[in-house]
């Protein structure tokens, strides 16, 4: 176990967002146990029975997993039933099974100590990837192996759903299933350890909106069961033991957030227009099929961008051309008639492929990613964009390429295009022959020859995320650097309205689906420069709404006029602030102030 302080001074910490939100409540210190098994010799006799109990304690793993699904898809929805398809994945693994029963063989020890051995090393693997999404994964693991160690030593389970009052959850983690079980009532919120933006728990957290923060690393050293804990699901703030001076403070943004989240709700059936007019669309960022749940029901008209690459990550082998098309075919289908803008694979960067030998590189973020690596690999982009296009039936698909740095590219990804759409066509297979093809800007060189690729670009979607670091020489996740990373940056902003101008020149649209996207002190700057389409995280689709129905686009196109004139990113942000409080009060006090 270990030591908790005692002392009830106030201490603050900054996590990861991972849901919306405002808790305040008693600490609850859920699962911060591990099942730590005895170690036992056991004889050549007993490895036969040893096998059996492991392979009985998989089947009523299984059993467990699948009434969890069960109940999941029946009360939350398919989608969200289907995040424990991972779960199911660690114990299908045949290499993992025969692993374990490999080292049983060797030394001769019980089951229960050889499993948690062999978990522990593929942990330990998962822990020290550099990919986000695979370190996120961590959680799927650890349900799964906890799950097998209870069947196997009759450990008891303690459950969230048995909680017998309001709290706020602590703990080290938090699996999928933790969290699917949660009464929502009595969990007020949660914070962890571990954990990332992209975790399953995370997903389940937003869709059951119970606020939380995750990557705390040590908030279960620093807090007790009965403690008093602020969580702030919007800033990643966590405060235990607040004092009255904060407690006040927090109870009044908590009512605040709750009426604004009530007004924002009513917003949802609306349209993004202005008080003159001028519609604009707010779609929605999606990742995985799971989220179009969350991009309908916060009114989002569209999604902006489907990034395909999560769909190759976190398993062993590439995706069929099969499995591909019906996950892009479901997001089509659910969100039709609205739109989805489905990005080709941008792997690379800071997404790795643990199935391809990829070479380390000393600049990943400006080596062979991206469209790069589609048309270095055509074996494995012919594949996507047949699934693509196959889908394209089934509902109203946009295709966009990533890292596009010029025509020469655009024109090579579109060969290998057509190439597809031949063998299709040859084969009888149906697709919109007509689907629009756009390109992704977010290379300086795309920016300043947009005039150029507008000319064969069906649209333009702006990634600032890139465009940002890279017009800036900027290592977006090197905290040494970060106040160097300025999205409000005189640079970067005419860079956006020199693609924005070039796109209406050549009468194609543009969008905008960086974070920059969701910033709302820069929404009618955005609107301003003439920007078509915000796409944003679900979440953000309402307060971006929200701003574009309270201004006029006459008073934007003023706004971003006198942006352009400042000298500097702090000077841009200060502005866009105090045009924000001014225009709509409510929302600054909540999400700027």
């Amino acid at each position: 176990m270990k030591k908790r302080s005692s002392s009830k001074r106030q201490i603050q910490l900054k996590g990861i967002p991972a849901a919306p939100g405002i808790a305040i409540g008693k600490v609850h210190i859920f699962g911060t146990e591990d099942i730590v098994p005895d170690e036992r010799v056991v004889s050549q006799k007993e490895i036969t029975t040893e096998i059996k109990r492991f392979r009985k304690a998989l089947k009523l793993t299984r059993k467990e997993i699948l009434a969890i699904e069960k109940k999941i898809s029946r009360e939350m929805g398919i989608e969200h039933g289907k995040i424990f398809s991972a779960h199911l994945l660690v114990l299908e693994d045949s290499v993992l099974v025969q692993e374990v029963i490999a080292m049983l063989k060797k030394k001769k020890k019980n089951i229960e100590f050889v499993f948690t051995e062999v978990m522990n090393r593929y942990m330990k693997v998962l822990s020290e990837a550099k990919d986000e999404y695979l370190r996120d994964r961590i959680s799927d693991m650890t349900d799964v192996g906890k799950r097998i160690l209870r069947n196997l030593t009759g450990a008891e389970d303690k459950k969230l759903e048995d909680l017998d009052e309001k709290s706020i959850i602590v703990a080290y983690d938090l699996s999928p299933s933790d969290t699917a079980m949660m009464h929502k009532g009595r969990v007020l919120g949660f914070v962890t350890d571990i954990g990332g933006r992209t975790s399953h728990t995370a997903i389940m957290a937003k869709s059951l909106e119970i606020p939380a923060v995750v990557g705390l690393e040590s908030i279960t050293d620093k807090v007790k069961n009965g403690d008093e804990i602020i969580l702030d699901g919007i800033h990643g703030t966590v405060i235990v033991n607040p004092n009255k001076r904060f407690l006040e403070k927090y109870q009044k943004e908590k009512k605040r957030y709750e009426y604004l989240e009530h007004e924002l709700i009513e917003l949802k059936m609306l349209p993004s227009e202005t008080l003159d007019g001028k519609k604009v669309a707010v779609a929605g960022n999606i990742e995985l099929p799971e989220d179009v749940a969350s991009v309908i029901s916060h009114g989002a008209e569209g999604i902006g961008l489907y990034r395909t690459e999560y769909f190759y990550m976190n398993r062993e082998d590439l995706p069929s051309e099969e499995e591909q098309f019906n996950a892009y075919k479901s997001v089509a289908a659910r969100i039709k008639p609205n739109y989805v803008i489905v990005r080709t694979m941008d792997l690379g960067g800071d997404k790795f492929l643990s199935q391809l030998d990829v070479p380390k590189e000393m600049n990943p973020f400006l080596g062979w990613r991206a469209i790069r690596f589609c048309l270095a690999r055509p074996d494995i982009f012919k594949s996507h964009l047949r699934a693509i296009l196959r889908a394209s039936v089934y509902g109203n698909i946009k295709l966009m390429y990533p890292m596009i740095s010029g025509i020469s590219e655009f024109r090579q990804a579109n060969e290998v295009l057509e190439e597809v759409k031949k063998e299709l066509r040859k084969e009888g297979t149906p697709f919109n022959e007509d689907i629009p093809v756009g390109a992704m800007i977010e290379v300086p060189s795309a920016a300043i020859t947009s005039n150029i690729l507008a000319k064969e670009a069906a649209f333009f979607s702006i990634g600032t995320n890139d465009l940002i670091q890279y017009s800036l020489a900027v290592d977006r996740v090197n905290e040494k650097i970060a106040y160097l990373y300025e999205p409000a940056h005189p640079a970067v902003l005419r860079l956006i309205k020199m693609v924005i101008d070039n796109a209406h020149a050549n009468n194609i649209p543009v969008g905008l689906c960086g974070e920059m996207a969701g910033d709302i002190s820069l929404t009618a700057i955005l609107l301003g420069l003439g920007l078509d389409e915000f796409s944003t995280s679900p979440i953000a689709v309402p307060e971006v709404k929200k701003i574009v129905r309270s201004i006029k686009f006459s008073d934007a196109k003023k706004i971003a006029k006198e942006a352009l004139a400042f000298t500097s990113g702090a000077e841009v942000q200060a502005f866009a602030r105090a045009k924000l409080i001014e225009l709509v009060p409510d929302m600054a006090m909540e999400l700027v102030g």
